[in-house]
């Protein structure tokens, strides 16, 4: 999922820069991907009564396959409603005034650390995620593990944050988050440019296969819960 929600770019070079990123057949993968995600792994996080909310959303590949009551799509880029029929709100993570305090039972972001300009920015959009996070309500957060990606997390043009799972946890419990699950090395770096098509059958056997992880795992895998007091 391509995630969006940087202060640095403007809403039509977000729409550009993700536009030139992924082709028709690589959106497509993600959208396979993503469903055979939620119903292998994520589906277990989220009740069907929540209201999940999607931080930077980008091409709503998580919103559109995850099974929820109410959510929520947040996004800077302005095409976001093109790719969801769920409820969106173009706001910069720091400041989702559209949405009430504890409104929100889970927050999910895949992706989008490393797009932030700092530090300082991190600490403002998780400050956000807290005030809208209900009581003991949960941030899942999946991104690349700079321990285990090395060089290639500078790939990317708007990549800046770099991030391990240990400075994640740092930065979680800092804003008033307490760490539940860290998995350091869960899904591999990237889909783009793979050689093999992405089916079902081979993300259920992936997640099923854990010592596989720990070869092929990238991105690291972290939930956080806002404390019920």
């Amino acid at each position: 999922m391509a995630a969006t929600n940087e202060r640095d770019f403007s809403g039509d070079e977000l729409a550009q820069l993700y536009d030139n990123r992924f082709d028709s057949a690589e959106l497509e993968g993600k959208r396979v991907l993503w469903d055979a995600l939620c119903r292998g792994f994520f589906d277990r996080y989220v009740g069907p009564q929540d209201t999940v909310l999607d931080l930077a959303a980008g091409t709503c590949e998580f919103t559109n396959a995850i099974h929820a009551k109410r959510k929520i799509a947040v996004d800077l880029n302005p095409d976001t409603p093109k790719f969801t029929d769920a409820e969106v709100v173009i706001a910069p993570s720091d400041d989702m005034a559209a949405i009430g305090d504890g409104e929100v039972d889970v927050v999910f972001t895949s992706n989008f650390f490393e797009h932030m300009p700092d530090k300082r920015a991190l600490l403002s959009t998780l400050h956000e995620v807290r005030r809208v996070l209900r009581p003991g309500g949960r941030l899942l957060v999946l991104m690349p593990n700079l321990r285990f990606v090395g060089e290639r997390y500078w790939d990317y043009f708007d990549h800046h944050l770099p991030l391990t799972h240990n400075s994640l946890v740092e930065g979680l419990e800092l804003a008033g988050f307490k760490a539940r699950e860290v998995i350091p090395r869960f899904l591999p770096y990237t889909v783009k440019d793979s050689p093999v098509k992405v089916r079902p059958a081979f993300v259920r056997a992936y997640l099923g296969l854990r010592p596989a992880w720990r070869i092929l795992g990238k991105q690291m895998f972290v939930v956080a819960e806002k404390p019920a007091a």
